[in-house]
């Protein structure tokens, strides 16, 4: 019986252990994706502190790297000790800390939690007994987040006639196609994101296969590539900032539901089949 019994746990161990390496594996490129599609944003604020309490520090630099300090009392020498780790891929937070604390770190942040890593925050000296972050060198925080702001919005040139409004209106479009962009590559990315538990049940879908486009999805998320106008040699495309010079959401969403459709022909009947019962039970709930 004992035997037996040992040989249960071990089964349950070794899948556990399978089981915690593929979660740990797509945990990472699931983040990696999100820093991927946020590195713009985190190089403008100058860095994020994401974590900051008596125990624990976690931020994230302009660079995209990570800096972890964890701190513990030394009973046999009386005092703090502070321990710094830089981490330099956003995959290898998934062995560190649970994912969901870090987006809902990123997802709490403030104003004041920008471009404020202080020497002594990153490099765990300096530290005062209570464990505070040394925000040393920011005098107003809110001023400082009101600069961002104003430094964020688009610079409109000064227009006295109808050629230097035209220049004026140029740039400004320009600008916001920019924008548009970074916009539309959030789309991707919380797409992936939002797929990564679906993907891993389905193999590669083909969105698009022409002589100078390819585009599919597997459980790598969204890849390609493209020979561009004028050019003659493929371009590999795989980030969400890519695949937005090229694509457009909506078009890269509807030929992806054509796809699933063509590859998994039940599911429409299916969608239709959900979507008139959530319509029937809207019915009869009116009075």
């Amino acid at each position: 019986m004992e035997g037996r019994r040992n040989a249960l746990l071990a089964d349950m161990a070794r899948d556990a252990d399978i089981e915690r390496t593929d979660f740990l594996a797509r945990a990472g490129e699931q983040l990696g994706r999100f820093m991927a599609a946020h590195e713009g944003r985190v190089r403008q604020l100058g860095g994020l502190v994401l974590i900051d309490d008596n125990d624990e520090y976690l931020a994230v630099a302009a660079d995209g790297t990570f800096r972890s300090r964890s701190r513990v009392y030394d009973e046999a020498r009386g005092e703090w000790i502070a321990e710094t780790e830089v981490i330099e891929a956003a995959a290898e937070l998934a062995e560190i800390y649970n994912p969901a604390d870090i987006y809902q770190a990123f997802a709490d942040v403030e104003a004041e939690d920008a471009g404020v890593l202080a020497d002594g925050a990153v490099d765990g000296e300096d530290v005062d007994e209570e464990g505070a972050g040394d925000a040393a060198g920011v005098e107003d925080p809110y001023a400082e987040a009101a600069d961002r702001w104003a430094a964020g919005q688009p610079a409109v040139r000064e227009a006295n006639d109808a050629d230097s409004a035209a220049l004026g209106l140029y740039e400004l479009a320009l600008d916001f196609q920019d924008r548009s962009q970074r916009t539309e590559a959030g789309l991707i990315a919380q797409f992936e994101n939002a797929a990564t538990g679906l993907l891993g049940f389905i193999g590669t879908l083909t969105i698009v296969e022409d002589d100078d486009e390819q585009l599919s999805l597997g459980a790598g998320g969204f890849r390609g590539r493209v020979i561009p106008e004028g050019a003659s040699d493929w371009q590999e495309i795989s980030s969400p900032d890519q695949i937005v010079r090229f694509y457009d959401p909506t078009d890269v969403f509807g030929d992806l539901a054509e796809a699933i459709v063509d590859a998994y022909p039940a599911v429409a009947g299916q969608s239709d089949d959900a979507a008139d019962d959530e319509g029937g039970a809207d019915d009869d709930s009116k009075p």
